[in-house]
């Protein structure tokens, strides 16, 4: 594999995750249960991908899974849209609700431990929720606008602790409804307000560009987020796909920034976990993309490389996941080195997209 370890990734980053969040929730009684349980899970997971791995076959712990491709909203710069990815109706011919369960199922029997669930916006499809919640050995962080947020969705949440819900926002309320629309920062605090009261673990996602990096890292707005009982924060750098959002996207001096704030935050503030993408990466020696950490299932099944890398040349209504990982456009990306490449930062398969396009058209014979 290019002359470099997979397993490394495997055994770092899903362990040093737990361990955080465990830490993180230890003045919360049933949180702290729950999450003592998941670490087992999370080690007979490690130890079922490790088996495998003794036998050749490489099994990521992570799956994105972008259960629709509809949302209500419109954000600015959302790759997404730009991709034509999502949509404001339902798609036709998406993955069934049974689709998705068997999916969870086999994930479970590979030892996946972490499967992201995300959209379009993904609380549109309850019913998939509701099959996940019934997965304890499998973490499924939400990531949601928030603005389907509801009573049901509150018990759910708490008869299923293994459904935490990653909030999108994007810093104090004038940027965030700048770039998602007006009032969805209230509805977010009130959200956030009514999982604080109930007890329950929840955390934000951060799109980190050159408008908000300082007021998303500031001391002010993450202290906000820790004292209405935000456990978790992910800064996932912008991404852009149009020439018009260029200007949004980290340069060097960005990134170099936030990540020194984020190891002073881990440092400084262990009452929560801090995440950064793809930031976190550079642990790992490379992208860890197409299998090699994670990889993406969209709406329709297609195995993609990650959501910022949206080709395939496989889906999973047709396979199982285990084909799937093996297929020749992910293989081609592993060994040839491509994952590895230097880049000017971000996202390497988006900046080299023309080099995965034309691996693709090779794979498909």
């Amino acid at each position: 594999m290019a002359g470099h370890s997979l397993s490394e990734y495997d055994g770092f980053y899903p362990h040093e995750s737990v361990s955080d969040a465990v830490k993180a929730t230890l003045k919360n009684p049933r949180e702290s249960a729950f999450m003592a349980r998941f670490a087992l899970a999370c080690r007979a997971a490690s130890k079922k991908r490790r088996e495998k791995e003794d036998h050749g076959e490489h099994i990521p712990p992570f799956l994105i899974a972008s259960i629709t491709s509809q949302c209500n909203l419109h954000c600015a710069g959302c790759y997404s849209r730009c991709n034509q990815a999502t949509t404001d109706m339902a798609p036709v011919r998406q993955l069934t609700g049974e689709e998705w369960r068997r999916i969870f199922e086999e994930a479970d029997d590979l030892g996946i431990s972490f499967i992201l669930l995300a959209g379009g916006e993904p609380m549109i499809r309850r019913d998939i929720i509701e099959a996940a919640g019934r997965r304890p050995n499998i973490l499924f962080p939400v990531f949601t606008n928030g603005t389907f947020m509801d009573e049901q969705y509150f018990d759910l949440f708490d008869r299923c602790r293994n459904l935490v819900p990653i909030m999108s926002i994007e810093g104090e309320k004038t940027i965030t409804d700048a770039r998602r629309g007006a009032g969805v920062y209230d509805r977010l605090i009130a959200n956030m307000d009514e999982l604080h009261r109930r007890s329950l673990i929840f955390g934000a996602s951060v799109t980190v560009t050159t408008q908000n990096i300082r007021e998303v890292s500031s001391a002010s707005f993450l202290q906000k987020l820790s004292d209405r009982g935000c456990k978790a924060v992910i800064f996932v750098e912008f991404v852009p796909v149009t020439d018009g959002s260029k200007e949004l996207a980290p340069g060097d001096a960005d990134r170099e920034y936030l990540t020194g704030e984020i190891a002073r935050l881990r440092k400084e503030h262990p009452e929560m976990v801090y995440i950064s993408f793809p930031g976190d990466e550079k642990n790992s020696d490379g992208c860890v993309a197409a299998g090699r950490g994670f990889f993406h299932i969209n709406s329709h099944g297609g195995a993609e490389p990650c959501p910022f890398s949206p080709y395939s040349d496989i889906n999973v209504r047709d396979t199982s996941l285990r084909e799937a990982l093996k297929s020749p456009l992910f293989l081609a990306l592993q060994d040839g080195g491509v994952l590895l490449d230097d880049h000017e930062g971000g996202c390497v398969l988006y900046e080299k997209r023309e080099q995965v396009e034309a691996i693709l058209s090779q794979s498909r014979g």
